[in-house]
């Protein structure tokens, strides 16, 4: 896990799932001790640093998470749970895939990468369900990312400002009256419900069919219709959040950031014939994520 990554999240209802886990968590989100949303992502990337560094490095943690992110809204309690085993597996495939055999024991021994390959693969053989309830993007959002969302669904917090999101996390029967008031240093992030961000995901998907056909950016948004359709409960919640992103712009630029709205206005009008119009939106987010994503090279 690095420190700049952005993560899109499932928040299910605790109804989606069975009572065992249901009463779990339903404890769980009432703990006192539980990680805050505001230590929460700084705490799985310190979690993730311990594994790494230890002799020898450790991929994948022995047990699965205990812990989620909790959302509270409209008098309901989500869950996201972290599945930091499972996710850690899945980087680590990823790693294998993407680096070259020559290069990848430099980074992590070879006998290490294959004791946790085959404990994934005893894992996966039993049936276990390998869909994660988190995804996350280095360096940069891919612009699909923001088709299921609105410009209105759009919370920022700079350095200082109260933190809504975590307001909302805390608003629940353990601590809503005299809860104290959390800031946050830098927030980006959108929410919207599971059910409108799959509507708008078909309509971009339908757009891109129709008038640009296959290609990186279809593919893509398609993969991102196909797990939100397969992971979220009708009832979930999608969270955008830029998460160690936003260390990287300044106030001004988090500010004129606008990147939802803009692939809304390219969907749109792609959907009524208006290429300009859709090519200029898109062109203004893609040239935007490219100047952050540079910087992953920069001195």
């Amino acid at each position: 896990m690095l420190p700049y990554t952005a993560y899109l999240r499932v928040y299910q209802p605790l109804t989606a799932f069975p009572s065992a886990e249901r009463a779990y968590w339903l404890e769980y989100a009432e703990s006192p001790e539980r990680p805050r949303r505001a230590g929460a992502v700084a705490a799985e990337h310190r979690e993730s640093l311990r594994r790494l560094v230890a002799a020898p490095p450790r991929p994948a943690p022995e047990e699965e998470s205990g812990d989620a992110y909790v959302r509270r809204m409209g008098g309901r309690t989500y869950i996201c749970p972290w599945q930091t085993r499972l996710r850690s597996w899945l980087g680590l495939r990823e790693f294998r895939t993407d680096t070259p055999a020559a290069l990848s024991p430099a980074y992590l021994p070879e006998a290490v990468a294959r004791s946790a390959e085959d404990a994934f693969r005893r894992w996966r053989d039993r049936g276990e369900p390998l869909r994660t309830h988190i995804l996350g993007s280095n360096w940069t959002v891919p612009l699909p990312w923001f088709a299921p969302f609105t410009a209105e669904e759009r919370c920022l917090v700079l350095d200082g400002g109260a933190d809504p999101a975590a307001e909302r996390e805390e608003a629940g029967p353990a601590g809503a009256a005299g809860a104290p008031r959390r800031t946050a240093p830098r927030v980006l992030l959108y929410v919207t419900e599971a059910s409108l961000a799959r509507e708008r995901l078909e309509r971009a998907v339908a757009a891109l069919q129709e008038n640009i056909g296959d290609g990186p950016l279809l593919a893509a948004a398609e993969h991102l219709e196909d797990w939100l359709a397969g992971v979220a409960h009708p009832d979930a919640l999608l969270e955008l959040d830029y998460g160690g992103l936003v260390h990287l712009l300044d106030d001004e630029r988090l500010r004129e950031d606008e990147s939802a709205a803009e692939i809304s206005a390219a969907v749109a009008g792609l959907e009524r014939g208006e290429d300009e119009l859709a090519v200029a939106m898109y062109r203004r987010a893609a040239q935007r994520w490219k100047s952050v994503r540079a910087l992953e090279r920069a001195n």
